[in-house]
């Protein structure tokens, strides 16, 4: 029920956030074409997210003689935690990732990189593939692939409030706030400036929890913890080694940061800290190194942001 509570909260945000733009933009006609706009784009994001995200990434339907061991492993592990057998995706990539989608586990897809398939050895592979399933199991997929749309479209959003802004808005009713007005100027630079903040600050509070949680049901699934911290410890390296082509609005699906290394975006990790999963999964103290990796970023555990974090976990 918690994560039905979620997604009904994430599809409200994107509504209002498209409605006030549409306002800003061309007033009051503006906002309700916006509200067209975001009813459909809720329906598309429920059904058609999943089909959005894998063709992103060109991700394509792998057969069991094209992918032998994952498929197989997905196949034994999918009965082992009681779920249909979801289907299995490759995305070509070099770099090893994988992320889990769709709207419930009837209708989930596992989809990793050739990376992955090329760079794991079995058990480190059969905890990576166990973690996903943990997503699907958890009921993760549906909430964290519509965050995924909505951020995008957020990011699309404000790229359209700068623009806007740039060249003077629509010219909406004076009484209306259209983008005609100084205010409505100011008020799309904000937007510009706020919503790609809101879309990411969206992503983290949906991801970190959850990867723990997936961590901790794929050590259930498999009986074997050290295959998926020995797995993460390797998607650590090769993420700063071989980046990859990912987009910001989908960071927070993958079992690791796609975006690791680059700078910015540690201020905005969508993931735990690797060195905090690999010890909780060993059951040892935390080792820090000193890099880049924004997945490594420590948290303090006492911020506003982490209180916000720890409310939105307890709707699930």
């Amino acid at each position: 029920m918690g994560n039905q509570i979620r997604t009904t909260i994430l599809l409200t945000i994107m509504t209002v956030v498209i409605m006030l733009v549409g306002k800003m933009i061309g007033g009051t006609g503006g906002m309700m074409i916006a509200l067209v706009i975001a009813g459909g784009m809720n329906f598309f994001s429920y059904w058609y997210s999943d089909k959005i995200v894998l063709k992103m990434y060109k991700a394509e339907e792998a057969t069991e003689a094209e992918a032998s061991l994952a498929y197989r492993m997905v196949d034994v592990l999918s009965k082992e935690a009681g779920l249909p057998m979801p289907k299995v995706y490759i995305i070509p990539q070099d770099s090893p990732n994988a992320f889990a989608t769709g709207r419930n586990p009837e209708n989930a897809v596992v989809a990793v990189t050739r990376g992955l398939l090329n760079t794991m050895n079995p058990d480190e592979l059969a905890g990576v593939l166990a973690h996903e399933l943990g997503h699907i199991k958890n009921r993760d997929i549906l909430i964290g692939t519509i965050a995924a749309t909505m951020a995008g479209a957020i990011m699309m959003l404000a790229s359209m409030a700068k623009w806007s802004a740039i060249f003077g808005g629509f010219r909406g009713d004076d009484d209306d706030g259209g983008g005609g007005g100084g205010g409505g100027f100011i008020g799309l630079i904000a937007m510009a400036i706020i919503a790609p903040l809101a879309a990411s600050l969206i992503q983290m509070a949906i991801s970190r929890s959850r990867e723990y949680l997936a961590d901790n049901t794929a050590a259930n699934i498999t009986g074997n913890t050290e295959g998926l911290a020995s797995a993460l410890e390797k998607l650590g390296t090769y993420s700063r080694q071989i980046p990859m082509k990912a987009e910001p609005a989908t960071a927070h699906m993958f079992i690791t940061n796609p975006l690791a290394g680059q700078n910015l975006m540690k201020f905005f990790s969508t993931h735990p800290p690797i060195e905090e999963r690999v010890a909780r999964l060993r059951g040892t103290k935390v080792v820090r190194s000193n890099t880049n990796n924004d997945d490594t970023t420590p948290s303090s555990g006492n911020s506003l942001s982490d209180q916000g974090k720890n409310f939105w976990n307890n709707l699930s």
